[in-house]
């Protein structure tokens, strides 16, 4: 429940002089995927390439966050959304500090990745789907969640029992059957040059 007793306060630093600072653009990667595709490890890949470069970054990894921010969260259809809508109000700070944002989350929901981006300006949220085959995912299964869910010790779980809203028209749909990590890393990083977000 939001508080009457509050008032925003304005800063004298503002979200243009930090970028200018940092010489590039800010922007937030929103990396969606099944359990499985490659989220964490593709946004690992692109947050090195970029640190290679001189980029002000930072990661927000889904598991990571769910130790610390978002550890009294579940994973039902409202437990979701609430760690969604945290992560987003995370990234928009993170945003108004200036860096380039990778965030690594099933975000299943369409509704919520559109909330996502509705926070920010245009042309700071770059929807990254990590297009993976279930069926690959279910073999790779880093974590074992797969054979949980499918033996039905895990709830709730996206792909098995609960929905995944496929992004329709994302900035970026990178295809990891087809591409190596390096060469999907390489795919965003591309992006991100061509559309002067490594520049000031």
């Amino acid at each position: 429940m939001k508080t009457e007793n509050t008032v925003w306060h304005d800063q004298h630093v503002v979200k243009s002089q930090r970028a200018t600072l940092k010489q590039q653009k800010p922007a937030l990667l929103w990396f969606t995927g099944l359990s499985g595709s490659g989220k964490s490890t593709i946004a690992n890949a692109v947050d090195a390439l970029l640190h290679e470069k001189g980029q002000h970054t930072y990661l927000l990894d889904g598991d990571n966050v769910r130790h610390g921010l978002n550890g009294d969260l579940g994973f039902s259809d409202i437990d979701r959304v609430e760690n969604i809508r945290r992560i987003s109000e995370v990234s928009k700070l993170f945003i108004d500090a200036g860096l380039i944002v990778s965030t690594a989350f099933i975000s299943p929901f369409a509704q919520d990745r559109a909330m996502a981006r509705n926070l920010l300006e245009t042309g700071e949220f770059i929807e990254v789907f990590i297009d993976t085959p279930i069926d690959i995912c279910e073999q790779r299964d880093p974590k074992g969640l797969y054979k949980k869910a499918r033996a039905g010790e895990i709830k709730d779980f996206t792909g098995i029992d609960s929905d995944y809203d496929i992004p329709q028209q994302p900035e970026l749909h990178v295809k990891t059957a087809e591409l190596s990590i390096e060469d999907c890393a390489k795919q965003i990083v591309s992006y991100l040059e061509l559309n002067g977000y490594l520049e000031a």
